[in-house]
């Protein structure tokens, strides 16, 4: 699994902007476009610190790796433009994130040749423990990456600070808000919204809303 270098200006652009530039070519079945950046999630939302929030990689690894927050902004930062489609039939176009590449993040931890899903922990409030899956190879694509920042500023607490993951190509849920682990399996496992009826993959071009 190649690292990807640090990219400082040089911006990633995800397979999302597909269709030449063209907003209705770009947005999958299903969707309407919006200017804003609608704020969902489930339960209260919490304050989270940056000196109290950390990063665990275990599981299917050959080194366990956690990292405190200047640990996780010593290492390389990506940018990457994306557009954003969440399964409640919004998207958003033209999104520039930056951050820490997943490949980055398991390049320390090294999976092991049984990995085959991830499986994102987060919390955003006590008792809100949450988690979702996808599989390893989709989590770790040039575009992913577990960022800080939104269009030039840091997020906020309702869209995920002080770090959440993107994943452009499935719906938004699958990168989880408040990231806080990352564990490598062997096996798909169903996190929260899954368990709830959302779909075990979310592929927006599919319209992979709810059910297995």
């Amino acid at each position: 699994m190649p690292t990807l270098p640090d990219q400082h200006d040089e911006i990633i652009s995800s397979d999302t902007l597909r269709g030449e530039g063209s907003p209705v070519a770009r947005t999958p079945p299903g969707q309407r476009l919006t200017t804003k950046w609608p704020v969902l999630h489930y339960g209260d939302v919490e304050r989270i610190d940056p000196a109290d929030w950390s990063l665990r990689i275990w599981g299917l690894v050959e080194k366990e790796v956690t990292l405190d927050w200047a640990q996780f902004n010593d290492l390389p930062k990506v940018k990457v433009r994306c557009d954003i489609h969440c399964v409640t039939h919004w998207s958003r176009l033209d999104n520039l994130f930056e951050g820490v590449a997943t490949r980055t993040l398991l390049d320390l931890a090294k999976p092991l040749p049984a990995a085959t899903h991830v499986i994102q922990h987060a919390t955003s409030a006590p008792g809100n423990d949450w988690t979702t899956n996808l599989p390893l190879n989709e989590f770790v694509d040039e575009d992913c990456l577990l960022a800080t920042h939104h269009d030039g500023a840091p997020l906020s607490a309702d869209h995920g600070a002080p770090v959440r993951a993107i994943v452009p190509k499935l719906y938004f849920w699958k990168g989880a808000k408040w990231i806080s682990g990352i564990e490598l399996t062997d096996a798909d496992r169903p996190g929260f919204w899954e368990v709830n009826g959302y779909h075990m993959h979310g592929d927006p071009w599919r319209e992979e809303r709810f059910g297995y």
